[in-house]
Parts: C-alpha cells; sequence; structure tokens
C-alpha cells in the first residue's frame, strides 16, 4: 500500500496515539482489578470479623448464664434465655460457615454447631428442680467445649489473616510486575516505532540529499531511486530529470571546451612562437609544441603542476609569478632558457638535469585574461626572440 508523505506521517501519529490509548487502558485494567479483589477480600474480611464478634460475644454471654444456672438455682426464664443465646449463636455459626472454604475451618464450625444444637435440647430437657442433676452437668461440659472449639477457631482465623495479608502484598506485587511488564514493553514498542516510522519518512530525504551532494561534487552519474507515489516520489522524479539535462548540458559543454582547445591549439602551433598559459595559482594548463621543444619537456612534467614545483627556468617562473602578482601585463621581459644536460648524480647515483650554455635568449610578454574574480583568471606567456612592439 503506497501512501502520501501526509498520510504517513498521519498515520505514525494515530499509531502513536493507539499505543498510549493501549498502554492507558491496561495501566487502569491492572489498577481497576487490584482495587476489586482488595476490595473484594476487605470486605469479606470485615464481614468475617464482624461475625467473629458477634460470635465471641454470644459465646461469652452462654458462658455468663452457664456459671449463673451452676451457681444459683436456675429459672425458667434463664433457661429460656440461655435457649435464646443458643439459637442466635446457632444462627450466627451458620452465616460463618458461608464465609469460608477450606475443610478444616468449616470442620471447627460444624463442631460447634452440634456442640450448640446438643446444648439447646438439654436446656429445653432440663428440669428446674434438679440443679445438681445430669442435664446441668451436661450443659457445663457442652460450654465447656463450645469455649474450646472457638479457640480453635480464632487460631484458624489468625493464621487465615495472616494469609490474606500475604494474598494481599501477592496481588499488589503481580499487578506491580504486570504493570512494569507492560510499561517496558510499551517502551520497547515505543523505541522500535521511534526507530521505525522516522526512518521511512526520512530515508527519501537523505536519498535526495546525497545525490544533491554528488551534483556539488559535479559528478551527474547518479539517480535518485524511489517508486512511491507521494510527494517525495514527484520531487525525485523532477530531480532525476534535472539530473538528466544536467547530464546533457555537462557533455555539451565538455565538447564544445574540447572543440575550442583544439582550435587553440592549431592556432597557437601555427604562430610558430612560444606559448605557455598558467591559471591565478600559478599553475600551467597549457604549453603549445615549440614551448615543449625549447623547454626540451613532455607535458607530464609540467601541466597541472604549479610552475615552483617543475624544471622551467627561473626567468620564467618570476615574470609569471610577476605577473600573477600584479595582476597586470608584462612587455618584454628578458629570458633565458640554458640547454640541458642529462648527467649522473655522484651523491644519489641517478640521472638528473643540469644546466650548461644558453639555448635560447628571448622577450616574454604576459598577457592577463581577468575574470570577475582574481582567482579565475588565466596568464598567457609568449616567447619571442624579438622585441614585441
Amino acid at each position: 500500500m503506497k501512501l502520501s508523505l501526509k498520510r504517513r506521517v498521519a498515520f505514525s501519529f494515530i499509531i502513536a496515539n493507539i499505543v498510549v490509548l493501549v498502554m492507558g487502558f491496561t495501566v487502569f485494567f491492572f489498577l481497576d482489578s487490584l482495587n476489586n479483589q482488595i476490595s473484594n477480600i476487605t470486605v469479606n474480611s470485615n464481614k468475617i470479623s464482624l461475625l467473629t464478634d458477634e460470635v465471641r460475644i454470644s459465646a461469652v454471654s452462654i458462658l455468663k448464664m452457664q456459671k449463673k444456672i451452676l451457681t444459683t438455682k436456675p429459672t425458667g426464664e434463664d433457661l429460656k434465655r440461655l435457649e435464646n443465646l443458643c439459637e442466635g449463636f446457632q444462627s450466627q455459626l451458620q452465616r460463618l460457615d458461608s464465609f469460608y472454604t477450606e475443610v478444616e475451618a468449616k470442620k471447627i464450625i460444624s463442631k460447634m454447631q452440634g456442640y450448640v444444637d446438643s446444648l439447646k435440647t438439654i436446656v429445653s430437657k432440663s428440669s428446674l428442680f434438679y440443679r445438681d442433676g445430669e442435664g446441668i452437668s451436661t450443659i457445663n461440659e457442652l460450654t465447656d467445649k463450645i469455649l474450646e472449639a472457638f479457640s480453635e477457631f480464632q487460631d484458624i482465623q489468625y493464621f487465615q489473616n495472616e494469609q490474606r495479608d500475604k494474598q494481599v502484598k501477592a496481588i499488589i506485587g503481580e499487578t506491580r510486575r504486570n504493570m512494569l511488564i507492560t510499561l517496558i514493553i510499551t517502551f520497547l514498542g515505543t523505541i522500535l516505532l521511534s526507530l521505525v516510522v522516522p526512518g521511512k519518512i526520512a530515508m527519501p530525504f537523505k536519498k535526495i540529499n546525497d545525490a544533491v551532494r554528488e551534483l556539488q561534487d559535479v559528478n551527474f552519474d547518479v539517480s535518485i531511486y524511489y517508486d512511491q507515489d507521494d510527494e517525495i516520489g514527484e520531487l525525485a522524479r523532477e530531480l532525476n530529470k534535472m539530473i538528466v539535462n544536467m547530464k546533457k548540458f555537462e557533455q555539451l559543454r565538455t565538447d564544445r571546451i574540447s572543440v575550442e582547445h583544439r582550435k587553440f591549439d592549431t592556432l597557437a602551433n601555427m604562430i610558430k612562437k612560444n606559448i605557455m598559459i598558467s591559471n591565478a595559482k600559478g599553475e600551467l594548463i597549457y604549453m603549445n609544441n615549440p614551448m615543449y621543444s625549447t623547454l626540451e619537456m613532455q607535458s607530464d612534467d609540467v601541466i597541472n603542476k604549479n610552475i615552483t614545483d617543475t624544471l622551467i627556468p627561473d626567468s620564467i617562473v618570476e615574470t609569471f609569478e610577476l605577473a600573477i602578482k600584479r595582476r597586470s601585463k608584462i612587455e618584454n621581459a628578458e629570458i633565458t632558457i640554458p640547454k640541458r644536460k642529462k648527467v649522473i648524480d655522484p651523491a644519489t647515483g641517478e640521472y638528473v638535469f643540469e644546466d650548461t650554455e644558453e639555448a635560447y635568449q628571448g622577450y616574454a610578454n604576459v598577457i592577463p585574461i581577468r575574470a570577475k574574480e582574481s582567482n579565475l583568471d588565466y596568464y598567457m606567456m609568449i616567447i619571442s626572440k624579438e622585441v614585441f612592439v
């Protein structure tokens, strides 16, 4: 699917928003889940605590009533009250049993229910006239068993409170771990998007920038390959057209310069005088055939080299340097070109050229060919044996 640059930026913005929304909803989900779990645990814990307090109060009330029956002659009202306490205690145990799923806790609650039910039965059948009878002793025994079972239940409840605290801590730790994993995944995803998406957008501009740099180095054998049908693709196609036209223009210019150079070379050789040309930096760019013969040099020895780095005689060098320094014409400067002889250097054992007798004595005129800027000037020297008029 080909998207325009505008749509690509919009698509990247939408993806970034989706990532932020997903991260926000995920964090909210974890926090909400943590809140619900802790709320459920807290509500159940509060209900169990309230019921436990009620059971404790009922157990204490039964114990008080049991002591009263044992120490004083029980009345019908006392026995009725004890029976009502047993019924309330039994109802509380039934509600408490619904909050537990552990076998051990349910077993103890069931045991207390059995003791309370037995106590209720004994109380309902006890005679008011036999305080020291078998029924009163059974009441005392059942009351002790209820208290003993309640003590066991409190131990279990204390252990379960510790387990509940550990469970809450585990839930908080797991939620924190999940949120941390979510944040890490989001962070890595954001880094991935920040590397991929900007690269997809910036890559075409990098190609264009590289092509422009090549053009700055006058390298026209370059093209921008970009097959997307968008704004950058249109720009790349137009630049490729411009590069083709510039390459054609450069070829025509090179051909024209080559033709003009051949014309100039022909004319310079027809004059039969020594001609050499340098640029404003003192680099030799042209010499005609008579000049090569007079100096006994080849083109590789002088062309595109600074005149001071060659074996050209000092009189020519000084005249050129003076013209370049003044940016003016030099007329009839005396030139002496000694004849060179190839000898062996005793120090190095290599062949060197040694100036012997004078081979050429003449006069030189330097004509500056000025441009808009001094560093673009050219200087043409014409050497002749006759004085120029």
